[in-house]
């Protein structure tokens, strides 16, 4: 069946679908990284609450914005950890020796997250953490102001740099950058980016509003993303566009 498809140049292309029907259609050995933000199926103590509007578990206080609906973020423990293990089995098939693999997750998906990583074949390598100075206090317990990335590789690690990365990466969320309930900060991407070869072919098998297209047209990446909802395939294709001509007129 053909999907709509969006291509920018030869630098990037958006398809719109589910990510492990797609993934399974793509070639093997044909990317350089993966790099993605995938939905959670989190933010809640119960199953109750975290099959909620994702509207509701993610977004606090009384100002609430308003986002196109994230679709796929209600999945119970189980069956998270057997559909993650699924996509990125594909995304191991599809990476060539050496790329680089970075999930992002919170603390209570981690361990699901870290087992599936491992499950697909990928070699753990470690966690990234993202500082969310931002982020909401809690009354007599710890600040939860941390997601975490999980770090792997396919086979053995081809380094992409010789610079010693740091573990922690300081980041705050700008709401009015934000056109996806989970968006993450741009310059983060472009931080995490630095792990994947110059010019090499980054896959994201959940694109959302398009942050790592951005950061890979801004770094000079190529990229191949994937996304369920037709709203967000839109906003994801027209930004990263935009992003390919601020990063053309800064040549």
């Amino acid at each position: 069946m053909d999907r709509p498809i969006e291509r920018i140049g030869d630098v990037a292309t958006i398809i719109q679908g589910d990510a492990l029907t797609v993934l399974r259609g793509l070639p093997g050995e044909s990317v350089d990284a993966v790099v993605t933000d995938p939905p959670y199926s989190s933010g809640g103590m119960t199953l109750t609450a975290r099959q909620a509007d994702p509207a509701t578990k993610y977004q606090h206080g009384s100002t609430k914005l308003s986002y196109p609906a994230m679709l796929g973020d209600n999945k119970d423990q189980r069956s998270f950890t057997t559909w993650a293990t699924l996509w990125l089995t594909e995304c191991w098939r599809m990476a060539r020796d050496g790329a680089p693999l970075l999930v992002f997750t919170d603390w209570r998906q981690l361990p699901s997250t870290t087992d599936a990583v491992q499950a697909a074949g990928w070699l753990w390598r470690g966690l990234v953490v993202w500082h969310k100075p931002s982020a909401r206090p809690l009354l007599g317990e710890f600040r939860r102001d941390a997601e975490f990335l999980v770090y792997a590789v396919k086979r053995k690690a081809n380094p992409a740099t010789r610079n010693c990365l740091p573990g922690v990466l300081r980041h705050s969320v700008n709401p009015a950058e934000k056109v996806h309930l989970t968006g993450k900060p741009v310059a983060l991407l472009r931080d995490l980016l630095a792990v994947t070869q110059p010019g090499g072919l980054v896959l994201d098998p959940f694109t959302g509003g398009g942050t790592t297209g951005m950061a890979c047209m801004a770094t000079g990446r190529r990229f191949l993303g994937v996304e369920l909802s037709p709203e967000y395939h839109r906003i994801a294709a027209d930004r990263i566009a935009a992003a390919h001509r601020d990063a053309l007129t800064m040549e």
